[in-house]
């Protein structure tokens, strides 16, 4: 298991990056149950990745039903706040941000 480090280089990526021999790699997030939030790079780079077939694994608590998470699909759109819309479609998103930048 590795942990991640960010700057002002390396915005978005989760918390954790473990790797095993028989489940494969898992980007893992640690969020605060019913407090957590996603930060602006997070909510554009992780739709992108679940569309390349990255996975993202949120977990909220040190528990065994919360590791249970991790041996089962990637559950990031559990995570999801209603509040922040639906998931981007990345080539809207894209097209968005090319507008924001000639504007």
């Amino acid at each position: 298991m590795d942990h991640t480090h960010g700057s002002i280089y390396q915005t978005g990526f989760p918390d954790l990056y473990c790797q095993h021999v028989r489940w494969g790699p898992r980007w893992i997030d640690v969020k605060v149950k019913g407090r957590y939030s996603f930060t602006n790079a997070q909510r554009i780079k992780w739709p992108q990745w679940e569309q390349k077939g990255t996975g993202i694994w949120i977990i909220v608590d040190a528990t065994e039903e919360e590791y249970a998470k991790l041996f089962q699909p990637p559950n990031l759109r559990d995570y999801w706040k209603k509040s922040w819309g639906e998931l981007p479609d990345i080539d809207k998103l894209l097209d968005e941000i090319r507008n924001e930048r000639l504007s």
